[in-house]
């Protein structure tokens, strides 16, 4: 689930019935659905960089589009005749398409240089247990960083770039080449705890140009705020009232908000040699927990219960006091635990579970009351327009599916933008042979207006084994 940050003087216009495509010909680097022209995912097998020049522009690309997409991902899915078994496991595969302004792209990839990759290449194969495949260690794990792949996203905060996984440290890169520099310590007490994958950048306000992070481990919760100038303002650590997996989060005007599934790790399973996800345990019986905290103190407002479901992704938050507005995704619990997605990794078919859904909250903080909607469309992955982040937003985005029919619905081949004010949905399909990942929106230069802006994102050509950045 790789996400993606976007470095732009500007951006803008819709979903229009136009897109200018750059086609990247090296091979696919991320894991997508079958097909019958996929073939089992090798990413870059031999673990080596890779840059591409004079990519093949379809379109025509806007003249004020200027800047790079970041993008991070598993990248390498194999060793020594061995080969992961789940999405999650790959190591970290950053590249970075740069638009000139001048029409003209470049794109360039190295793999993230974490401790366990540099050791696992020389060795030639692998040393150390990952998330979803049971590996004995073969060599020494002193904590989360021994095991960090560094493959889940990408930020970039007072001009630094950094790699980010779900369990350890930052690791953070140049931006011009993409080298490891190596991972960031925000503070001392700090050194070693989780950086979690998907931080929050306030863009109003008196936190402008603050990002917002978290970190979970061993019950406990750690909030991080990192100030517009790349250094820890404050930081909190909390005990959790589950330990349950957290994924992402929510950030408003006044509160942080995190959804609690009830999914634990069974000790007693880790300890036997099981995977982590393996060792994963789903409480049908205990409720998901919204925890909501007070930016201002770093304590917990509010506790609220809410029926058990499985919540990777965040869209927004916004508040205005008094209630507390979150959009999020429902996903398949059955399918996750199953593995059944991780079919795709051999060229397989992957079996359909309950498509993943758009959810709304409406929290009155006074009386703990909580209104739901839901829409039916099959979505992940969502974005605002990044200048209404914590404010109340008009626009959603979400990668969909347009035009698929029974087995064929095991990807996203679409974009939508749903108007919240007018409940529309407009959509721009790519056709059925196209996988499409996450896009941002970035503002067109000069524009307040939220919404205008280019939705600038990547996706993977099946019939032409391509991946593809399209704007």
């Amino acid at each position: 689930m790789h996400r993606r940050e976007l470095l732009l003087a500007g951006s803008a216009a819709l979903l229009s019935s136009a897109a200018a495509w750059a086609r990247n010909d090296l091979p696919a680097t991320t894991p997508f659905g079958q097909h019958p022209l996929l073939q089992p995912l090798q990413g870059w097998g031999d673990g080596m960089d890779r840059v591409a020049e004079g990519l093949r522009i379809e379109g025509r690309l806007p003249a004020g589009l200027r800047g790079t997409l970041f993008r991070n991902g598993p990248g390498l899915m194999a060793r020594g005749g061995e080969r992961y078994r789940h999405w999650f496991d790959g190591d970290g595969l950053v590249q970075a398409w740069r638009f000139d302004g001048d029409g003209q792209v470049r794109h360039q990839g190295r793999f993230v240089q974490t401790a366990k990759f540099r050791d696992e290449q020389v060795a030639g194969r692998f040393l150390t247990p990952a998330f979803g495949t049971t590996i004995s260690a073969q060599r020494k794990v002193t904590g989360p960083d021994s095991m960090s792949t560094a493959n889940t996203s990408v930020t970039v905060q007072a001009g630094r770039l950094y790699a980010l996984w779900e369990g350890g440290s930052a690791y953070e890169l140049d931006p011009q080449t993409l080298r490891t520099i190596g991972p960031r310590t925000w503070a001392p007490e700090l050194a070693g705890v989780p950086f979690s994958a998907h931080p929050k950048r306030e863009p109003n306000g008196p936190n402008a140009g603050t990002l917002w992070n978290f970190g979970t481990f061993a019950g406990r919760l750690v909030i991080y705020q990192i100030g517009a100038d790349g250094q820890l303002l404050r930081s909190k650590l909390l005990k959790l009232p589950t330990a349950a997996m957290v994924h992402d989060f929510a950030v408003s005007e006044r509160f942080i908000s995190f959804l609690l599934p009830p999914l634990s790790l069974e000790g007693a399973a880790l300890a036997d040699g099981q995977s982590m996800v393996a060792a994963m345990r789903w409480d049908a019986k205990a409720p998901m927990r919204l925890l909501v905290i007070d930016k201002n103190t770093l304590e917990v407002n509010r506790q609220l219960e809410l029926p058990p479901e499985l919540v990777f992704h965040f869209g927004n938050a916004w508040d205005d006091g008094k209630t507390l507005n979150i959009d999020y995704v429902k996903s398949d619990i059955d399918e996750f635990l199953s593995g059944r997605f991780n079919d795709i990794l051999a060229g397989e078919r992957a079996s359909l579970g309950t498509p993943s859904t758009a959810q709304f909250l409406r929290v009155d903080l006074a009386s703990g009351r909580i209104e739901r909607q839901a829409r039916p469309e099959a979505v992940e992955f969502p974005v605002v327009d990044t200048r209404v982040v914590a404010r109340r937003n008009r626009y959603l985005f979400h990668p969909t599916q347009r035009g698929l029919q029974g087995q064929d619905r095991w990807h996203f081949n679409a974009l939508q933008r749903l108007d919240l004010q007018r409940e529309q949905l407009t959509h721009y399909a790519f056709g059925p042979e196209t996988v499409v990942e996450e896009h941002v929106l970035v503002p067109k230069p000069g524009s307040a207006r939220e919404g205008e802006g280019w939705l600038v994102g990547t996706g993977f050509d099946a019939r032409r084994q391509r991946s593809f950045a399209t704007v």
